[in-house]
């Protein structure tokens, strides 16, 4: 019986360290998710912070004082733009009547006396 007592008492020991250790670890599970949101938290308001100035430095009157102070800028004048008679012509179509790949029509019209790439020139009387 004495045996079976101390069996017994032995258990009780070794479950309650159990129980103890298991309580211990979910405490130091719990701060770790405590410490965690008040990093969340934090980083939440840091950037909350960050994009409040973002947007102070970001406003347009801001940027138009600093562009007016630092930068020599002019405003545009009507006579800086060229009228439309001084415009290029427009390049010369390649387009046929029924040709509907331009690329080709492009190319048909190189001159096949040039070598283009890296490919060697033909020899002559080959």
């Amino acid at each position: 019986m004495r045996l079976l007592h101390l069996l017994v008492i032995g258990a009780l020991v070794f479950a309650a360290a159990h129980v103890y250790q298991i309580k211990m670890e979910s405490t130091m599970r719990m701060e770790r998710v405590l410490r965690l949101q008040a990093e969340v938290r934090e980083q939440r308001e840091a950037i909350a912070t960050l994009r409040a100035e973002w947007a102070k430095l970001d406003a347009p009157l801001r940027l138009q004082g600093l562009a007016e102070r630092h930068l020599k800028l002019k405003p545009i004048t009507a006579q800086q733009f060229d009228s439309l008679k001084n415009l290029p012509e427009r390049p010369p179509s390649f387009n046929g009547a029924g040709d509907s790949d331009a690329l080709a029509a492009m190319i048909d019209t190189i001159d096949p006396d040039i070598i283009t790439g890296s490919l060697p020139a033909p020899e002559v009387g080959q």
